[in-house]
């Protein structure tokens, strides 16, 4: 029996549908009156339970050999510090302990490149860095190292467990618009007016979904591997968009500073409407940072290998029209 927590959030949605495929039991942990559109005419067994609350997670966990944990809260919103130490933290403890408690036979825990200490630009990213939730940036990023934290205490108690850092997730099956899905359907609707400078490193999410199967049947015992994807620009994913869409990509770019500080008044608003914002300070910084990623060790220890950006996009693309967002 295979558990999988946060089954209906974009990479456990795309992790169950893979797993169903290869003909695996698979049994979902289902926040009480969670939407469950994404799991809609699949054959799924569901148990209602919160990563907050243990004994609903024994429920879940009980005769379980494999537990994926996905769940947890992204948000590039400041003021979310106490939700994020909740879910990310004390919920991913809890995992932990229900999973020694129930003798769980492996964790696979999807932790995040951010939770990484990001090096000095021009450094490569890879897993020779430390989970140090005094060097990272934001709140998000602390809770996943936080959260990682958790995980390496759980292996120095026996359990055994293997740590994946994604880089930016990106791709179809995304119901409920992730921050980088939004910014999809948004430039396509034709609602991205500007642009800012600065890169990141995005992955399909069906190769992070592949990643953790991966790491599941070939990862070793209290591992880290980062999956990332490729670098991109954000004039190039606009370019990239223009060219997939029709829609024209915008040519003004907004300076740093100041989309920075707008960035700031957009996510008061948008933490006042319960909207997801397009771009907060966080995000902003996050592009000014050092993306420079390696996947080198998941490709030569786990067989990873990641599409091309550009294939990601357009079958993302595919998917929103397909389902008539945009």
């Amino acid at each position: 029996m295979i558990v999988i927590t946060g089954a209906t959030v974009h990479l456990g949605n795309v992790l169950f549908r893979k797993l169903v495929n290869m003909n695996k039991k698979v049994r979902v942990l289902i926040l009480p009156g969670e939407d469950i559109a994404s799991l809609e005419g699949l054959k799924v067994e569901k148990v209602e339970g919160d990563v907050r609350l243990p004994d609903s997670l024994r429920k879940a966990f009980e005769g379980a050999e494999i537990v994926y944990h996905c769940a947890g809260i992204i948000s590039i919103l400041p003021g979310q510090q106490k939700q994020l130490y909740q879910v990310n933290v004390l919920g991913t403890r809890n995992v932990v302990n229900v999973c020694l408690e129930t003798k769980v036979k492996r964790l696979v825990y999807t932790s995040s490149i951010h939770a990484l200490s990001e090096p000095s630009p021009g450094i490569v990213i890879d897993e020779s860095r430390e989970f140090n939730p005094e060097n990272v940036l934001g709140e998000y990023s602390k809770s996943k190292a936080l959260g990682t934290l958790e995980v390496l205490k759980g292996i120095e108690k026996g359990i055994d467990a293997v740590i994946l850092c994604p880089s930016g997730i990106i791709g179809p099956h995304d119901y409920r618009i992730s921050e980088m899905g939004k910014l999809i359907v948004d430039f396509v609707k034709g609602k991205v007016k500007a642009r800012v400078s600065g890169a990141y490193d995005f992955v399909d999410v069906r190769d992070v979904a592949e990643g953790l199967i991966l790491a599941c049947e070939k990862g070793r015992k209290g591992e880290c591997y980062i999956l990332s994807g490729q670098q991109i620009s954000v004039q190039q994913l606009l370019k990239f968009l223009e060219g997939i869409s029709g829609v024209k990509a915008p040519s003004f770019k907004i300076p740093r500073q100041a989309a920075r500080a707008a960035g700031f008044f957009n996510a008061l608003y948008c933490n006042l409407m319960k909207i997801k914002p397009l771009f907060t300070p966080f995000s902003i910084d996050v592009l000014a940072s050092n993306s420079l990623v390696s996947c080198q060790k998941a490709k030569d220890e786990l067989g990873y290998s990641p599409r091309s950006i550009y294939d990601s996009i357009k079958d993302t693309v595919r998917w929103f029209k397909q389902k008539g967002i945009v």
